[in-house]
């Protein structure tokens, strides 16, 4: 194969892939090494939401926006003290450059459906792709074979080159070789992030949280690891989104995943979107829900309880993160979700529902038991639940008993639970579950400047090294959705056109 190129990217997902393209549109030689067996990463996983402001869209249905007041709007999705710790000029900077990105991708044929309202955004700002986020992955490939760049996959980057003065290339196993490759221009790291690593975790979060999974189990960290061995600066490497308590996902694609992603159909398929009936659209967005958001913390709250495939209590269920801690030591990292009556009925209306996607959709616990039978049962005892979950019912009985001890004052919870103050009984039961801990995103990266190039301890930039996506976070927090998508297609395109640019400056000037 060919060993040298202009610029060679770390990553197939969403912000590598962007990357690419931009790179390629200027003219660039392009390897894209990706570590597993196909491309997608933690993006092509994803719903695809896209978050941005001043966008046609908006304007098309007289949303008037700017990036000052989405940057502000931006600050309110975490906790005080998370947000304390934002590159605020960074992600402003990233904020200004969204909808750019978005007419982008629009020119690639890409479509959307929005702006749709998210709070505390203050205008509608989420752009949500048809039919989801494997599109951005599709349209991106087709567009980086078509200019003729090179995607070599099942290739892990092994160690990153330099000459004592820059970073010059990499080295990559290539169908069981050590191969070195020698990156002219720049090495762009955009390996996601690392919550699938269990000692990262560890080392920069505590010990407590090694044994919770990551939503995507191919998350580990390579990026980070290839910039810290080369005395890069890495930021808010404690800070992840979750541990929180999720649904697993459904077996096999959910239908959005085996729409076309491409070709006449899906375009066909784009247009189409805007003139569907709202009933559809929600409907949609409602499976979608059910597939991807998390159970609500107030279910706990009035009352509802955790067993394990047991049938047993086994934690403080309004206690997190350590309940997710404790989620993560049973058996199978699996946890149970017990509604009796009361709770049930409690969750079938407004204002009451199992999981949202604010002011977009609501999921309650009939639309569990009709779009998510592989999580959800219910039945008119407790027996019965039981068995079609597969628990002991025998313990279910008894640990339901205990409970109802406590709540009556009989004796104080095994495990600090306070003021529940209703039995649970009943003719109806739900079980919601098998549920998991997982991390969703984690926002530590590599310390960046606006040219997307890596900073050292000092920070200054080390030639020849980028990080965008997850692994150039740069110390922004980009809490709600859509931000992540934003940020990782939108800086690979910034890097893709400064690289490319760079590259046209230089064959100006030598010719």
């Amino acid at each position: 194969m060919i060993t040298t190129y202009d610029v060679i990217i770390v990553g197939g997902g969403g912000s590598g892939l962007a990357a690419a393209v931009r790179a390629l549109e200027q003219g660039a030689r392009v390897l894209v090494l990706e570590k597993q067996s196909q491309l997608g990463g933690t993006t092509g996983m994803a719903i695809g939401s896209f978050t941005a402001n001043g966008t046609s869209l908006q304007s098309a249905v007289g949303v008037n926006d700017n990036a000052d007041d989405h940057e502000e709007d931006a600050g309110k999705f975490a906790a005080v003290e998370v947000e304390a710790h934002n590159n605020s000029e960074l992600r402003r900077f990233f904020l200004g450059e969204t909808a750019e990105t978005l007419e982008w991708l629009r020119g690639m044929g890409l479509s959307f459906h929005g702006p749709n309202p998210e709070p505390p955004n203050r205008v509608p700002r989420m752009h949500n792709i048809v039919p989801n986020a494997k599109a951005y992955i599709a349209a991106f490939q087709a567009r980086i074979i078509r200019l003729k760049g090179t995607i070599v996959c099942s290739a892990p980057v092994l160690e990153l080159v330099s000459d004592g003065t820059r970073i010059t290339g990499v080295v990559a196993e290539i169908e069981g070789t050590r191969t070195s490759i020698t990156a002219k221009r720049g090495v762009v790291l955009a390996a996601g992030d690392y919550s699938s690593a269990p000692e990262m975790i560890g080392r920069f979060k505590g010990d407590r949280f090694k044994t919770i999974e990551g939503v995507n189990p191919k998350a580990c960290g390579d990026g980070h690891l290839l910039a810290e061995r080369a005395g890069a600066q890495l930021l808010n490497m404690d800070i992840t989104y979750g541990p929180e308590l999720r649904f697993v996902p459904p077996p096999g694609d959910p239908f959005e995943q085996l729409l076309p992603t491409r070709g006449l159909f899906a375009k066909l398929l784009g247009r189409l979107v805007p003139l569907l009936p709202q009933a559809i659209i929600n409907w949609r967005i409602k499976r979608l829900l059910l597939t991807w958001q998390h159970p609500e913390n107030s279910l706990f709250d009035d009352g509802a309880i955790l067993v394990n495939a047991e049938g047993q209590r086994f934690c403080n269920e309004t206690d997190s993160p350590a309940r997710e801690i404790a989620i993560s030591e049973q058996p199978g990292k699996a946890a149970y979700i017990l509604l009796d009556e009361r709770i049930a009925a409690f969750y079938s209306q407004w204002p009451y529902f199992i999981s949202t996607a604010p002011k977009i959709a609501y999921a309650y616990v009939d639309d569990y038991l009709r779009l998510r039978p592989d999580v959800s049962v219910a039945g008119d005892s407790l027996e019965t639940v039981a068995e079609q979950r597969g628990i002991n019912a025998v313990n279910l009985k008894e640990t339901v008993q205990q409970f109802n001890q406590y709540v009556t004052g009989a004796e104080p919870d095994a495990f600090g639970r306070t003021d529940d103050e209703c039995p649970l009984t009943g003719k109806r039961w739900v079980i919601l579950g098998p549920a998991k801990a997982y991390f969703t995103t984690t926002e530590g990266g590599v310390a960046i400047n606006a040219r997307l190039q890596a900073l050292d301890e000092r920070g200054q930039p080390i030639p020849g090294l980028y990080a965008i996506g997850s692994n150039g976070m740069g110390g922004q927090i980009l809490w709600g959705h859509g931000l992540h998508i934003a940020w990782a297609i939108t800086s690979g395109r910034l890097v893709g056109e400064l690289l490319g640019r760079d590259l046209n400056q230089s064959t100006t000037r030598s010719v």
